[in-house]
């Protein structure tokens, strides 16, 4: 034992000089971030535990944005080795990792994911637009007249269209540090916010407040944040069918027996309209490595060629039954190239 802690003490010393805990050697590799990455990297995390002499890598669901903020804390043992993540590293993020000594960094794009308006089978289907879902969600909205805006006084959803039910708005979603949430803001609630002219034209002449006014979900009770936790919202959809939920699809395909996903602008939620970008609330999956720990900590290089193998993440691959919609052929292959190489961010991507 003290052989080896010397030996990792020594791979490590020229990448953490700034870390004031020692370093503890570790033979598990340590996985946080998404909790939709989540089941996928657990499948995956699961299969190379059982096929390989590694152990099991531990996972824990701490959000995106959570996960990020603790891999970017540092380098050395005691830190974190992999982050999933629901979207891309933000440059900020890649500024403070840089900052904070986590310097190489592979970036892995994995799949896609679509984020899903879901409610109880037992409920009427919704067919929902975006400009809808600003209009239920948002935390001021235009008024009548569309010259100012004021604090959302929709309650029912018949009370934006008088199409849609007559019954209370009542969403549930993920809280800040999700990923999911992130993706869902820039997306679905920037989508709908620009339908209306006097918010769309401030994205040209005040960025900062356009993203205020599109981003800031409502606090007065018909959104409600859920935590980290995707099930407990299917478990409540399926206990209320006048909620509804948001989250990734592959949540959906394992609940596809209690609850059923909203058209969004006519669109239904599939494998095929997911990848193909018609789907209006698509975003893709990811994954970082910190470089440095390779090699220190047994297995990350072979866990990440498991992960980005054709039979984890191809057409046919074992994540595409949990839910994972894989990426073209050929981007898989240019990925797993650079997975391969561990092929270090620049930052100028981002």
């Amino acid at each position: 034992m003290k052989l080896r802690t010397a030996l990792t003490t020594v791979a490590l010393a020229g990448s953490i000089a700034a870390v004031s805990a020692p370093a503890m050697a570790r033979d598990t590799i340590n996985i946080v971030g998404s909790s939709t990455v989540y089941p996928f990297a657990t499948v995956v995390a699961e299969r190379f535990g059982r096929n390989t002499d590694f152990p099991t890598p531990k996972l824990e669901s701490t959000g995106s944005g959570g996960g990020l903020k603790l891999f970017c804390d540092g380098v050395g043992t005691q830190h974190p080795d992999i982050t999933n993540s629901s979207r891309r590293m933000k440059k900020s993020e890649f500024e403070s990792c840089q900052a904070n000594g986590v310097k190489a960094i592979t970036e892995v794009r994995i799949g896609a994911d679509g984020i899903v308006i879901a409610n109880s089978k037992d409920s009427k289907k919704l067919d929902l637009t975006l400009e809808q879902i600003f209009l239920a969600l948002a935390k001021e909205v235009p008024n009548e007249a569309g010259d100012k805006l004021v604090a959302n006084p929709n309650k029912k959803w018949s009370d934006i269209d008088s199409s849609l039910p007559n019954y209370e708005i009542n969403v549930m979603g993920p809280p800040p540090t999700s990923g999911t949430r992130d993706a869902f803001v820039e997306i679905a609630m920037e989508g709908g916010c620009k339908k209306f002219d006097m918010i769309a034209k401030l994205e040209k002449t005040d960025e900062e407040k356009f993203k205020s006014i599109c981003h800031s979900m409502r606090e007065d009770g018909p959104f409600v944040e859920a935590g980290e936790n995707d099930n407990l919202i299917v478990q409540r959809l399926a206990q209320d069918k006048n909620t509804l939920g948001i989250f990734g699809y592959s949540f959906l395909m394992e609940n596809s027996g209690q609850i059923q996903a909203s058209t969004v602008n006519g669109v239904e939620p599939t494998p095929e309209t997911i990848a193909g970008e018609e789907y209006p609330v698509a975003r893709s999956l990811w994954f970082y490595v910190k470089n440095a720990h390779v090699g220190v900590v047994p297995g990350i290089k072979e866990y990440t060629a498991e992960f980005t193998s054709e039979g984890a993440w191809g057409d046919n691959g074992y994540l595409v039954d949990v839910g994972l919609i894989p990426l073209p052929r050929e981007q898989r292959m240019a990925m797993a190239k650079k997975v391969k190489a561990l092929e270090p961010m620049t930052g100028n991507e981002l």
